[in-house]
């Protein structure tokens, strides 16, 4: 029996009937196992070599020692690495679910209203009429879809049925889901977040929609990920905003610049961004007031802004991001729009989509704006706040 052959059948797992799940310390004990054995083969090896020659060189005892303690090594690697890998993608599919069952939680009440409706009265259809698309218009409209987006997707159900026979709920189903994905795809642009460090976001909205909780959620959501978040709170208008953003710093432990009250805040972002720099920063998410009473003014402030940042790093912000209230349905777009007059805006926060019925305005403000949505806030705890997907949005959707 050769070498190898040997160190084969050493290494042949034994059969074992009592499947269990492995830990750490299993893991220990596996290794030293490993190394036990290797002493073992080596003495075999040795006295092999002994009984089949009169003398044994050093040089062959070290040359067969070091073959040995290779392979041993190696194998001892690659099991460790699978071990770790498969403990990654495990964590990863729980933290997943973890997120779409809080996505699924906070639809309910939308699903419920829109879909309950639509079960209790397109069972035992077979056709669509005028009658079923004026019903569908109404539980659309109802859902706070919007009247423009409403009929959008009635038009793309109507063209669809021309060319394919409606058949059951189950088909009516997919015709929407497919339309909303469709209404939903907006082009996100440049989605590498790392593209500059510090990547500085830029938050904007009235008062009183969540923004700065968003804030304090996103930066809680970076520094979960073993990133460094800069807070800047130049919303120096009120008193109140600069106390509650410097209270959720502190709660979630992240660092904040501030200054008193009536400061200038394009003064408070160039310090942020200063700060940030000097520091080696991967995020920096700065507030701003929200007055939408005095457009010009706001614009002129967030103009002011963008170019104190700009001085520091070319390019930024990289995100102006409007933070609005979900459950105002469709005066949130009517919100929307109205900023848009004032403002550049890249990216949506969508906030307290958890307790409303009202969830069907996300797919009329996507419509409607062409803007990208790109967070959600899910729920009252500070790690209640997701990326926005829209095929898993749609999924749960229709759930």
């Amino acid at each position: 029996m050769g070498i190898f052959d040997k160190i084969k059948q050493i290494f042949k797992p034994k059969e074992n009937n009592d499947i269990s799940t492995p830990n750490k310390f299993d893991k220990k004990v596996t290794q030293e196992d490993v190394l036990n054995k290797e002493t073992i083969l080596q003495k075999d090896v040795i006295n092999e070599n002994l009984a089949s020659k009169s003398v044994t060189s050093k040089e062959v005892q070290q040359e067969v020692q070091q073959e040995v303690q290779q392979e041993v090594q190696q194998e001892v690697q690659e099991e460790v690495q699978q071990e770790v890998q498969q403990e990654v993608q495990e964590e990863v599919q729980e933290e997943n679910n973890i997120q779409k069952q809080k996505l699924d939680r906070t639809l309910d009440k939308t699903r419920d209203g829109f879909f309950g409706k639509m079960k209790l009265f397109f069972s035992g259809k077979n056709k669509v009429d005028d009658e079923f698309l004026d019903q569908l218009e109404e539980m659309l409209i109802t859902s706070d879809v919007g009247v423009k987006t409403t009929v959008k997707i009635i038009d793309l159900v109507e063209k669809y049925v021309l060319k394919n026979k409606y058949l059951n709920q189950d088909e009516l189903k997919d015709i929407l889901k497919n339309q909303i994905i469709n209404l939903l795809s907006i082009n996100q642009g440049e989605q590498n977040t790392q593209i500059s460090k510090p990547y500085v976001i830029l938050f904007v909205g009235v008062n009183g929609v969540g923004k700065t909780t968003t804030i304090a959620k996103l930066a809680n959501f970076f520094k979960n990920q073993g990133k460094s978040v800069l807070i800047g709170a130049a919303d120096t208008f009120r008193a109140a905003a600069i106390d509650q953003l410097d209270k959720w710093a502190n709660k979630i432990d992240v660092p904040i610049v501030k200054q008193k009250m009536g400061s200038d805040p394009a003064a408070v972002a160039y310090d942020t961004i200063q700060s940030a720099i000097a520091s080696n920063m991967d995020y920096v998410i700065i507030d701003t007031a929200g007055r939408l009473h005095n457009k010009i003014n706001l614009m002129s402030e967030l103009e002011k802004i963008a170019t104190a940042i700009g001085k520091l790093i070319p390019l930024a912000p990289h995100e102006v991001v409007l933070a609005l209230d979900a459950s105002t349905g469709q005066n949130a777009l009517e919100q929307a729009k109205q900023f848009l007059k004032a403002t550049k805006v890249t990216h949506l926060a969508l906030t307290k989509l958890d307790g409303t019925a009202k969830g069907g305005v996300v797919i009329s403000i996507c419509d409607q704006l062409s803007i990208p949505i790109k967070y959600i806030g899910v729920g009252e705890q500070i790690d209640d706040v997701q990326l926005f997907d829209k095929m898993q949005f749609v999924e749960s959707l229709f759930k």
